[in-house]
């Protein structure tokens, strides 16, 4: 007897479609799975063997064996258990589901038959969309996350049980069953589907010896998400708490910040301990524009994949995503790697800020690795069997001191600099310059001078009012182009777009030539102008945006001087 069922698991951050294959023969009991499973696959055996007895129904005492196509595919996780189970109780004429391959299976078993949820559900439900299914089975804890994708019937069950159901005109389930406490949400609609196949308790003998039986509707496992449109979902705006207006003076790092959340620019914060690095920082994602539509789905799927995603019933990720790892972080935990690999923390920051505090304090192997994506917008990790590519284009801001005892330039207070000049330079090595050379903005942030300063500051809404101009100018401009922000211009397009006069050509051109400076860093000078213009309102670069894009170089001029 042969019976297949549909499942899914993660290959990447993307979901593959996999047949679940059972196949029943005589022979001494066995269940052999096949088709390249991992070690939590092979382990699924034993679990659903326990959960299928113990929900009262018979585990074949034949040859069992469940192939998981396609076969030259490597495969982890137990989100197949749910197939598995399934497809030996109807391969075996325990329950009878007409229309099976219509549906998509997706759950992990305990051994008394609850469903358990697991992790990158929503890349796997929009790969069973893009195949042509319209329905999914998911665990409870799940049916948030299912429901995210449009388009899909989900349907959700906290136990094994719940898809037994009485025959018409039979006896069958009590009320005592599990199925019986699951009532649907009680802030939804009356429930107008039911699930897209019937369930029946089978007899024992072949499925295909006897005519499907229409079962009672199985109301009590749709699933109909809490929010059924963006308009529902919480503004980003109402979670910032922190504003730049609490930040004691500092308006020209704010202005930098301004420009590089403008246009997706790099930067780095240089100053003694105390001025503020991090807390500047820290506020920047409060002026960042909300992710568009397919920015918010991109971005999930890749928390999904993670196991990251913690509350799915608010709907989609709205907010730019923000991440900070300890500087003891492996050159893979930044990256993303394992035997099937996993995003890392620069595809986690993927369209949002990725914040490394105290820059050299990081190894300098876990630094280099940050070159790919910085320059790509992507990283490509290869193993033998396969090459897996995760987005990772980010804005990357860092904070550093200027010395290892972070007090070199601080005159004019009782705290002077111990450091001596061979140490500066090994704590300042530790950045190498092909790194230094992909961050377009270093800005120096001074001590205050006055602790009291009652002056005007910029507050974190004016700063956005700011940040959504540009942005709205950039989204013109770019509308027929793969890009929204001006720091990923290239070739042709940087050329067409980043228009400057006579007058800026030979401005830039002898800035190049006094501070020795790369043309990766003249076309990163050329972006960091047209953000400036953009903010201005300017059509074209002009030689005052251009002096402000180069000052905002500092660490190159710093260098240029000490040679």
């Amino acid at each position: 007897m042969y019976g297949k069922m549909h499942s899914a698991c993660l290959y990447g951050i993307e979901g593959v479609m996999i047949g679940v294959e059972i196949d029943l023969a005589n022979g001494l009991p066995q269940t052999n799975i096949i088709g390249l499973p991992d070690s939590a696959i092979r382990e699924a055996v034993e679990r659903v063997r326990a959960a299928v007895k113990n929900c009262g129904y018979r585990y074949p005492q034949q040859r069992v064996t469940i192939n998981l196509a396609p076969a030259d595919l490597r495969k982890e996780g137990s989100a197949f258990d749910l197939a598995i189970a399934l497809g030996i109780l109807t391969t075996s004429a325990q329950l009878i589901m007409p229309a099976a391959e219509k549906m998509l299976l997706i759950g992990e078993l305990a051994l008394d038959g609850s469903l358990r949820p697991v992790t990158g559900v929503l890349p796997m439900v929009e790969a069973a969309r893009r195949a042509g299914f319209q329905a999914v089975l998911v665990p409870r804890g799940n049916a948030a996350e299912a429901a995210l994708i449009s388009g899909m019937n989900v349907y959700a069950a906290d136990h094994l049980q719940e898809l037994k159901q009485k025959e018409q005109g039979t006896g069958g389930c009590d009320a005592s069953e599990p199925g019986e406490h699951l009532a649907s949400l009680s802030n939804t609609a009356p429930l107008q589907h039911v699930l897209p196949f019937p369930v029946i308790v089978g007899t024992g003998t072949a499925a295909q010896d006897k005519p499907p039986v229409l079962a009672e509707d199985l109301e009590h496992l749709k699933y109909i998400p809490r929010y059924s449109d963006a308009a529902a979902i919480p503004a980003a705006d109402g979670l910032m708490k922190e504003d730049y207006s609490d930040v004691l003076g500092q308006n020209h790092v704010k202005r930098a910040l301004t420009i590089a959340a403008a246009g997706m620019h790099n930067i780095v914060l240089m100053g003694p301990p105390g001025t503020g690095k991090t807390m500047l920082i820290k506020r920047l994602p409060g002026i960042l524009p909300g992710l568009s539509d397919s920015e918010s789905l991109e971005v999930t799927k890749i928390f999904s994949a993670a196991g990251k995603l913690k509350d799915a019933h608010s709907g989609l990720l709205r907010s730019r995503p923000f991440r900070s790892p300890h500087h003891t972080i492996s050159g893979a935990g930044l990256i993303g790697g394992g035997g099937l690999p996993k995003p890392g923390e620069v595809s986690l920051a993927h369209r949002g800020i990725l914040f490394l505090d105290e820059l050299p304090e990081f190894s300098r192997n876990v630094l280099e690795v940050l070159r790919q994506p910085l320059e790509d917008g992507l990283v490509t990790i290869s193993r033998a069997r396969a090459a897996f590519t995760f987005p990772a284009r980010f804005l990357l801001a860092c904070s550093m001191n200027p010395c290892s005892c972070g007090y070199l330039g601080n005159a004019g207070t009782h705290q002077r600099c111990t450091c001596s000049p061979a140490r500066i330079a090994q704590y300042r090595a530790k950045i190498s310059g092909p790194l230094l050379d992909r961050i377009d903005m270093q800005v120096d942030v001074p001590r205050p001078k006055e602790w009291n300063e009652q002056g005007p500051s910029m507050s974190s809404a004016e700063m956005r009012a700011e940040v959504n101009r540009a942005q709205l100018i950039q989204a013109e401009r770019y509308k027929d182009l793969p890009i929204s922000w001006n720091s990923e211009l290239s070739g042709a397009a940087l050329r067409r777009y980043a228009y400057m006069n006579k007058e800026s050509s030979q401005l830039l051109h002898g800035i190049l030539e006094s501070l020795g400076l790369s043309m990766r860093a003249h076309d990163r000078i050329i972006k960091l102008a047209r953000t400036i213009a953009d903010l201005a309102g300017a059509s074209a670069i002009s030689s005052a945006h251009l002096a402000e894009a180069v000052q905002y170089r500092n660490l190159d001029r710093q260098v240029f001087t000490e040679e």
